[in-house]
């Protein structure tokens, strides 16, 4: 009987690997090489950025590196940069924030801190304020001391310490204003106010600011006979 191996052809297999085993060859195929285009990353400037600041004549202004002091009639702030941006004072008296790296996060810094400092120098000069309104029967809001003390609707009334530099003022016991130099103090003391009791969307009854839209809801229609 004739051996099983001689009835079988011999074959030549196509692979990626390069040899051979058992009888049988391999040969590799031409590797395809696929190029590809690496197009760089363009930081545009921030069109709120490149905008110079106007500092008036009763604000000094004292920049140590990436340190900045203003001081004004109402007070006095400071802040620290990052290194992605730098402040300078140019000759007309302006300060004008620029970009010191050529990065995403120095773009993105770049309009930020341009705004931070408008408002540094607005603060001293001008001063800033936040108007609540209080909506609901019993609200009421009065000041002893160096407290604001609010009555919601709880069981006991919620006095609140007033933070050194801000001023609050109350109108006809339903209109809040808090003022002062420092717009993010000033942003977070009426927060905190509004915190304690926000507008409900069906009465509108709360604390919310004075231009506030409360979208309203329709509340539940009875059962009809």
């Amino acid at each position: 009987m004739a051996s099983l191996s001689s009835s079988i052809p011999s074959c030549n297999l196509k692979s990626a690997f390069l040899g051979e085993r058992n009888g049988l060859r391999y040969t590799a195929s031409p590797a395809v090489r696929i190029g590809c285009v690496v197009k760089p990353v363009e930081c545009k400037e921030s069109r709120i950025g490149k905008r110079p600041i106007e500092v008036p004549s009763n604000v000094s202004i004292l920049l140590e590196g990436q340190d900045l002091k203003v001081k004004g009639p109402l007070g006095e702030l400071s802040r620290s940069y990052p290194r992605e941006v730098r402040v300078i004072k140019v000759e007309s008296g302006h300060l004008k924030v620029e970009k010191a790296l050529d990065t995403r996060r120095a773009n993105q810094m770049h309009g930020l801190f341009r705004t931070l400092t408008d408002n540094m120098v607005v603060g001293v000069s001008k001063g800033f304020e936040k108007k609540l309104q209080m909506v609901g029967v019993g609200y009421r809001a009065m000041l002893e001391g160096q407290d604001l003390v609010l009555s919601l609707g709880f069981s006991h009334p919620v006095r609140m310490p007033i933070p050194a530099g801000i001023q609050v003022k109350v109108d006809d016991n339903t209109r809040i204003t808090v003022s002062g130099f420092d717009k993010n103090a000033i942003g977070d003391f009426a927060a905190s106010i509004r915190k304690w009791r926000p507008p409900e969307p069906y009465k509108g009854k709360g604390v919310k600011y004075a231009d506030e839209i409360v979208r309203r809801k329709e509340g539940k229609a009875g059962k009809k006979k």
